[in-house]
């Protein structure tokens, strides 16, 4: 679910040219760098292992679930570079008809203007591999418009993350697979789903307009903030400064969307960790403080991420929250059509979600 963290950023510029992907990939790769074990039999064994850890990852999230998923997702380990060129992949098909549509500057400047963005999206992609555990790969299409149905690991990650904290490799990869295996289940489970969450990415995509005006407006919204004693910029990063009215309704939308699926991943991964894992306590402990870690707080607000570590905790909350006030079984409500699910307010209180569909 990385993409949807970074997407808005490129909606949101004053304009637009051809975006240099290939300088994306390569400031990726040179600011995620290589973990050393990367490559080696370590690796290897890891690629072995996790099909039959999602296999049953996907057995166990079904039966706790209710949701169901056709076929066997291919699995793959992939290293840092390969995960930050698969997303550089999947950003370039989504956003063709925006760089198509904002491509009306010619010259050294266009130029310079897609350099800038490849390089700043590089940037944070690289960031970000450092980081990433798993991603689920149904949602976005590829370079040919086509989903593969794939659960990929970033082999790397997962093994420095064991050899930091001396996970136990078995219990850690599994724990991780449980939770993509939850993704899985979501965009396969829920028919709608799929189209849903891309229609709100084309939403953002063709609101992607040049706005009169909007370096005054912004320079406004921070001089009211300055006076306010606000921050200047909040936890939507640079992409919720300046993006327009209608662009924000989208964004609250695809928030809370993604709080929703990200907090019912993480009570559903907790869960039946709870029950099949040993150290699944001090797993999740680590993994809460890992993300809570200030030493990159103000890059992660500044590119947006903090308004996605937001959603792990207010979907955690706002599911918690639907089974206190009701049952697990009530959740399934929200998979029954689009205008079932929880608005972002409701995410923060969920006893108004419950009022409305239940």
């Amino acid at each position: 679910m990385t993409l949807v963290s970074k997407l808005p950023t490129f909606c949101t510029l004053p304009f637009m040219s051809k975006v240099d992907w290939q300088l994306a990939i390569s400031v990726a790769a040179s600011v995620g760098g290589q973990y050393p074990l990367e490559g080696t039999y370590h690796e290897t064994r890891l690629a072995r292992d996790v099909p039959g850890l999602v296999a049953r990852a996907s057995e166990l999230v079904s039966f706790e679930t209710g949701l169901e998923a056709p076929g066997i997702p291919e699995v793959a380990v992939v290293s840092r570079r390969q995960w930050a060129a698969t997303n550089v992949a999947s950003f370039s098909t989504l956003l063709a008809p925006a760089e198509e549509q904002l491509s009306t500057h010619t010259g050294l400047g266009a130029t310079l203007a897609g350099r800038i963005v490849g390089a700043e999206m590089g940037a944070v992609l690289g960031f970000l591999s450092r980081k990433v555990l798993g991603q689920y790969e149904l949602v976005l299409p590829n370079a040919d418009g086509d989903s593969g149905d794939t659960v990929l690991f970033v082999g790397g990650n997962i093994l420095k993350m064991e050899r930091d904290h001396a996970f136990r490799p078995d219990e850690f990869r599994f724990w991780v697979a449980l939770h993509e295996s939850t993704h899985r289940l979501q965009f396969l489970g829920v028919p709608w789903l799929r189209d849903y969450f891309l229609g709100l990415v084309a939403e953002l995509v063709a609101s992607a307009q040049p706005e009169p005006g909007r370096l005054q407006r912004v320079s406004s919204q921070i001089q009211r903030a300055a006076v306010a004693g606000e921050p200047l910029i909040d936890e939507s990063g640079m992409f919720g400064l300046f993006a327009s009215e209608e662009q924000r309704a989208v964004i609250d939308r695809v928030q809370a969307l993604m709080s929703l699926l990200e907090g019912h991943g993480h009570v559903v991964m907790d869960r039946i960790g709870g029950r099949e894992l040993v150290t699944q306590q001090r797993m999740s402990r680590v993994l809460k403080a890992r993300r809570a870690d200030k030493r990159t707080a103000a890059f992660m607000r500044l590119i947006g991420l903090e308004m996605k570590l937001r959603q792990y905790e207010l979907g955690e909350s706002f599911i918690n929250g639907v089974e206190r006030e009701a049952s697990w079984e009530t959740l399934s409500l929200a998979w029954e059509a689009p205008e079932a699910l929880p608005t972002l307010v409701e995410i923060s209180e969920p006893e108004r979600w419950l009022k409305r569909v239940a």
